[in-house]
């Protein structure tokens, strides 16, 4: 299995509550190996996939779903 990262900017003033619901929501997806948003920077979230199994896309629109300015940045 390969592992990519994606690095996802969301809005500084979503709620820890909020960031928890797209940690797990995200976890939930088939391929996803983790998903965390960083201690020191609340808008940043890291997200660990298996290419083969899921798609970066498909990822941010589960974000966008808390957040529909959230953008990819790339890692």
């Amino acid at each position: 299995m390969n592992i990519a990262d994606i690095l996802i900017h969301v809005h500084p003033t979503l709620s820890a509550e909020q960031r928890t619901k797209i940690e797990g929501a995200l976890s939930e997806n088939k391929g996803v190996v983790s998903a965390h948003f960083s201690p020191t920077h609340s808008h940043m979230l890291t997200v660990a996939y298996d290419p083969e199994a899921a798609n970066a896309g498909q990822l941010l629109q589960t974000v966008r779903e808390w957040d529909a300015a959230a953008t990819m940045a790339g890692l």
